[in-house]
């Protein structure tokens, strides 16, 4: 059985690797009980050209499935395990038994402390430890000289910002700002991004009749909305996003804003949903997911950033059938759990987003919360929940060593 396992393996296509120019990303998420195993993750990975992946949990099989394909992963700590790192002694055990084992094999580049902890249904019980977990744990990576290896984070969910609209007005809730302050000072220093699940998708949902189709799945094709303040004009609603977050980290921390690189953790289009979600059909999220791929693939900025490139990580790689909540959170995957294409995705990705090893390139194409005060609906700042396999084992893992020492 182990012979015909690794002759499964080498027959397997080369996965896509993550070059500097690969700026495209998208999420891996396992809440069902109907997914693939890794390996054919690895193979749609490898049609699709993308070389970056970000996963929810830091499962260790799921990892050894990852090793030595190039693809550079994003890794996350779940929320339940935020307690049993924010301690020195307990970020070190969880780094020492979860992390470095599986490198150098496995490309990790990010670990992300949690998701949307400020703005989720626990924040109250989390919060506490999201910013003392992220310090732990960089000290546990730098103890390990694996600190300029991998950068420490964790991602948001737009719903920190008080307002968005327009961009340049942004600014951050009064109550997030005793913690986002000291950790926008945490990635100044450290050199790590900042991470927000965007999603034009709800701006829509919530306003169809006040927000343009066009502008919300990035057509090219759309005017774009100006911001009467900065005098900018915005080709389409996730870029006027970005900068909104931009502008609201400025306004909280002006010195991290020179510093502090904005990457969008999440963003995609739901291709099926319950009678009152508007607008979520197959063929809007091939329209607005195709747009994303193009609008990365270009290599450009955001109009207040436009010589820093736009990274993205889109939302998912496959449905997930066990999520909770409306019908939609169960259908923004490009792809059905048997491999098949959700939709006809026919965006070609660049070569240099897929791989340096074969030579290949990825064609990139498939045949086939609420917010926060003073939303007005236009630049939504809100975010489906992305939780996935939470990786249980990690945190008794850490909690054993601690008891044992």
């Amino acid at each position: 059985m182990p012979l015909l396992l690794l002759l499964l393996a080498l027959l397997l296509p080369a996965a896509p690797e993550a070059t500097p120019s690969a700026l495209l990303g998208i999420n891996y998420g396992r809440v069902g009980n109907n997914l693939p195993p890794t390996t054919s993750a690895l193979q749609l990975l490898a049609g699709l050209g993308v070389g970056r992946v970000r996963l929810y949990d830091a499962d260790p099989a799921t990892l050894r499935s990852f090793a030595n394909t190039g693809v550079e992963l994003v890794v996350g700590v779940p929320d339940e395990c935020l307690a049993a790192v924010s301690t020195p002694s307990g970020a070190s055990s969880w780094v020492r038994s979860v992390i470095q084992p599986a490198l150098p094999a496995t490309k990790i580049a990010v670990l992300t402390v949690g998701n949307e902890v400020l703005t989720g249904a626990n924040s109250s019980a989390l919060t506490p430890s999201l910013l003392p977990a992220m310090q732990c744990i960089h000290d546990a990576l730098v103890q390990l000289g694996l600190d300029k290896q991998v950068a420490v984070t964790t991602a948001h969910n737009l719903g920190v910002l008080a307002t968005s609209y327009p961009p340049s007005s942004a600014y951050f809730r009064k109550d997030v700002l005793p913690v986002l302050c000291p950790i926008l000072d945490f990635h100044a220093r450290t050199g790590s991004p900042f991470l927000v699940n965007a999603y034009p998708y709800f701006a829509y949902a919530e306003d169809p009749a006040g927000v343009e189709l066009e502008y919300a799945l990035l057509e090219p094709g759309h005017g774009g909305v100006p911001d009467p303040s900065s005098g900018l004009r915005y080709p389409n609603m996730l870029v006027a996003q970005v900068d909104a977050v931009y502008h609201a980290i400025a306004a909280a921390n002006r010195a991290a804003a020179r510093a502090v690189e904005v990457r969008v953790s999440e963003t995609g289009w739901p291709s099926a949903g319950d009678g009152n979600e508007t607008g979520a059909t197959p063929r809007n999220a091939a329209r607005y997911n195709g747009n994303v791929m193009r609008l990365v693939g270009e290599g450009k900025g955001t109009p207040l950033r436009p010589d820093g490139a736009l990274r993205v990580y889109m939302f998912a790689l496959f449905n997930e059938n066990m999520k909770p909540g409306p019908l939609s959170e169960r259908n923004y995957g490009l792809f059905k759990p048997d491999g098949t294409p959700v939709y006809e995705l026919s965006y070609r990705l660049p070569k240099d987003n897929a791989t340096t090893s074969s030579g290949a390139g990825g064609t990139g194409s498939i045949a086939g919360s609420g917010g926060g005060p003073q939303n007005n609906g236009y630049y939504s700042i809100s975010a489906p929940s992305a939780k996935a396999n939470v990786g249980w084992w990690t945190c008794a893992a850490v909690l054993l060593m601690m008891i044992a020492f």
